[in-house]
């Protein structure tokens, strides 16, 4: 007699939760799952923060930094997402791409969030090509206005 098949309780990739036989309540396991979806799809966070605001909107997503406080301490790194007036906390996983909203750029985990920083332009050297830097200085603005390099900081 072959034996049983025996799933997890989440998804393996976004940790959706999943129907057991008999559920009691689906619609609240359902109803969270769409949530999380809602809130994920368009790979955007909101801010990149480490206190939740003083409101908890519906289906807005944090990424919440360190140190992290209040209601979000301890979840450092993880995505916060307001459902039902209370927030859901989704780990990160790496390859996982967010676009931070506030800050206009794209960020990867790896291991920890990493965001993409456009290299120094030297301003010296023995042979200077005008042309050349000109070019690069274009490449990385327009890599900035994509959201792939983050602004440079003061």
């Amino acid at each position: 007699m072959p034996e049983p098949v025996v799933f997890s309780s989440t998804t393996p990739v976004a940790g959706l939760p999943l129907l057991v036989p008999g559920q009691a309540q689906k619609e609240f396991f359902i109803n969270q799952a769409l949530s999380i979806l809602d809130a994920l799809c368009p790979q955007a966070v909101v801010a990149s923060q480490n206190a939740p605001p003083a409101v908890v909107p519906d289906s807005a997503c944090f990424r919440v930094t360190s140190p992290a406080i209040a209601a979000w301490a301890g979840k450092e790194d993880h995505l916060a997402v307001g459902i039902g007036g209370d927030w859901h906390f989704m780990a990160p996983r790496d390859g996982m791409q967010v676009f931070d909203s506030d800050a206009g750029h794209w960020m990867l985990f790896r291991s920890g969030w990493r965001t993409a920083v456009a290299p120094v332009i030297s301003a010296g050297g023995s042979v200077i090509d005008t042309e050349g830097r000109a070019a690069l200085v274009q490449l990385i603005e327009v890599l900035r206005h994509l959201g792939i390099l983050a602004a440079p900081t003061a």
